[in-house]
């Protein structure tokens, strides 16, 4: 197995000395523990380019130009009926949006199926050993789904954060990464959240044609335990994304569930999913897993896009709460809990 390389991206001096340095990975750490070198090698590259996305659906209201420096909101919206059914046909009249309050006029709608850019998370600590195989076939599993237009990448994280994949469309490469995921260590989770917010910032739209709806799939098995950035920062930095966060905690099976480590793992993953607009699960078992991702496949698959530019024009940096109603009766619209304001810098 090849070496891992680390990406740490983060606060402080410590941090910033650190990303002039590939990580070994997790088995060439054990055998530097035990009297034995491994040679630095420079982070891996992704050397293939976006393909074409799908473009918008034809019948539904005109959409405005996408040009740099308008200030649309724009939202992942995943509409259930009483039985969790995912509901597909709403047109733009459906929605209602209100900021702080105020109802908004939405400008921009897709309902199609929009390429995704998304990012997998892997928990590899000591503690994933006996899971991790089931957990591999089950984000293998996911990957097949994705289609050509849409770009993933796969990161593992334990002691410390691995982008073993970037970017790409191709299933048999994030395949071939999940594969090389190996058990040991300790959980930084935060760190991980953070570098795949940093990532997926990159993949920008230039154009309508180029919008991806935005997605990180972080499965764990219990608490931060090694990150060197507090959970409030990484929060916050994922408040101020586009990204919906899933959340997979994986619950061990006995009494350890009852556990604060575990409590407090789930207050996490769920303070996550829920300000992003995302949704959290919790399966007792690994072999839930396959299930799991199956159902974050197919709310990806059914969510509408709606975007509208503020009434408010206060360039301020203020928090703005969010809400989303439909008219239907007895359905539920689920997004983001809101944004941070435009700044006048």
């Amino acid at each position: 197995m090849t070496s891992k390389h680390l990406r740490w991206i983060a606060t402080g001096a410590a941090i910033v000395a650190a990303l002039q340095f590939a990580q070994p990975s997790p088995q060439a750490s054990r055998a530097a523990s035990a009297g034995q070198a491994s040679a630095q090698t420079p982070p891996p590259q992704s050397t293939t380019q976006p393909p074409p996305p799908a473009t918008a659906g034809q019948g539904q209201r005109p959409q405005p130009s996408f040009r740099a420096g308008v200030d649309l909101v724009s939202l992942n919206v995943t509409v259930t009926d009483g039985t969790a059914r995912y509901i597909t046909d709403l047109t733009a009249l459906d929605f209602n949006v209100f900021e702080d309050g105020v109802k908004q006029e939405v400008t921009f709608f897709n309902r199609t199926n929009l390429p995704i850019a998304l990012a997998l998370l892997l928990d590899t600590s000591a503690s994933m050993e006996a899971k991790l195989a089931t957990a591999q076939e089950a984000a293998i599993g996911f990957a097949r789904k994705l289609r050509t237009q849409d770009l993933a990448e796969v990161i593992d994280f334990d002691s410390r954060v691995v982008v073993l994949q970037s970017f790409t469309s191709g299933v048999g490469d994030l395949e071939q990464a999940i594969r090389k995921t190996s058990a040991g260590g300790s959980t930084s989770l935060y760190n991980a959240v953070y570098i795949a917010l940093k990532d997926l910032k990159k993949v920008v739209a230039k154009n309508v044609d180029e919008i991806r709806r935005q997605a990180i799939i972080v499965l764990s098995d219990g608490e931060d335990t090694s990150s060197l950035l507090p959970f409030e920062e990484v929060l916050d930095l994922a408040k101020r994304s586009e990204t919906a966060i899933y959340s997979i905690g994986l619950r061990a099976e006995g009494p350890s569930n009852s556990s604060r480590g575990f409590k407090e793992a789930e207050f996490v993953l769920r303070q996550f999913s829920q300000e992003t607009g995302g949704r959290s699960f919790f399966p007792n078992q690994a072999s839930d897993l396959t299930n799991v991702y199956g159902q974050i496949a197919d709310e990806l698959s059914s969510q509408y896009t709606v975007g509208y530019t503020s009434r408010n024009p206060k360039r301020d940096g203020s928090w703005r709460r969010l809400v989303v109603r439909v008219n239907r009766p007895n359905l539920t619209a689920r997004t983001k809990q809101g944004y941070f304001a435009p700044t006048a810098h």
